[in-house]
Formats: structure tokens, C-alpha cells, sequence
């Protein structure tokens, strides 16, 4: 038969246990995050025919934006975003904004056109950019990634002009 664990030593082993499982848990949360706040390696296809892949694009800050053609949130994004690359794109801004999967793309096509977009414009027809970007199912979503290929803003829903204009000079400052 063994012999029964002193008190003490079971108490100072459950103390370390207890105390040092929710530390490990804790820094390997820390890391995860830091894992999952890296934008995605997806391949963008562009109404124009172009195959632009984020990590060319990581030089310089980016926008990539999930919207469609019936969700009037998303279009009244749209001037915002304009505004944004035509004040910040000659100092390395890049946009890109893609359509949701269910949205036709000669719908998509008419609005780009009606609308004078100046940024690619991209069709994810099988969710795959949607699904790497965590399953983007709210519209609008907008994520602003920095140079280093980090993402230093994910927002869901219409975004502050005024807060993404700072954070965009913050991100091409350096």
C-alpha cells in the first residue's frame, strides 16, 4: 500500500498547479492573439482581372473592406473610402474592397461604375477572403492593416472618418 502524501507537500503541489496553469493559460492566450492579429495571406481577385496578393501589399497601410450592393450601411461608406484614397493613396494608402459572395457581380460592376471607385474592387464568389478574415458575415467590416502585416483595426460596422484618417497618418508616419 503507499503511503499517504504528507499534507503539506499536497497543499504546496495544488497551491503551484493552481497558481501556475492559469499563468501558462494566460501567456499562451498572449501569444495566440498575437498569432491571429496578422492579416491573412489571401489572394485578391479584382474586377479589372488583377491577382493582387496582401502580402505585395504590406509595405504600406491598407484597408480592406467587406460590403455588398444591398446593404446601405456599406454604401454610404463608400464616399468616406473615396475620400480616404484620394487624400492618402499618394502617400502609400492602398484599399481594396470586397463583395460579399452572394452579391452578382454585374450588380457589383454597375455600382462601382455609378459610384467612380478609384480602388480595386474584388469578388470573393466562394467566402474564402471572407472566411480567412475570421467569417465575415456583418456588413460593413473593415480592417486596417499596418506595413508589417499586423491588423491594427478591425471594425465592424460603419467607421469613424475622423479615427481612421489618425490612424492611417499614425501608420504612415511609422
Amino acid at each position: 500500500m503507499p503511503e499517504p502524501v504528507p499534507h503539506a507537500i499536497f497543499k504546496t503541489r495544488f497551491f503551484l498547479l493552481a497558481f501556475l496553469l492559469p499563468v501558462f493559460a494566460f501567456l499562451s492566450i498572449g501569444l495566440l492573439e498575437r498569432v491571429s492579429n496578422l492579416a491573412p495571406r489571401v489572394t485578391f481577385h479584382t474586377l479589372g482581372g488583377q491577382k493582387l496578393a496582401l502580402k505585395a501589399l504590406e509595405t504600406k497601410p491598407l484597408i480592406v473592406t467587406f460590403w455588398a450592393s444591398d446593404c446601405p450601411a456599406c454604401i454610404k461608406e463608400v464616399p468616406d473610402l473615396i475620400d480616404l484614397y484620394k487624400q492618402y493613396h499618394p502617400q502609400g494608402l492602398e484599399i481594396i474592397a470586397v463583395t460579399m459572395y452572394y452579391d452578382p457581380p454585374n450588380r457589383i460592376i454597375n455600382l462601382v461604375k455609378e459610384l467612380q471607385v478609384p480602388y480595386p474592387v474584388a469578388l470573393d464568389l466562394n467566402a474564402e477572403i471572407a472566411r480567412a478574415f475570421g467569417d465575415i458575415q456583418l456588413i460593413p467590416s473593415t480592417f486596417l492593416i499596418a506595413p508589417d502585416g499586423s491588423v491594427a483595426l478591425k471594425k465592424i460596422g460603419t467607421f469613424e472618418p475622423a479615427d481612421m484618417k489618425a490612424r492611417i497618418e499614425t501608420l504612415l508616419k511609422g
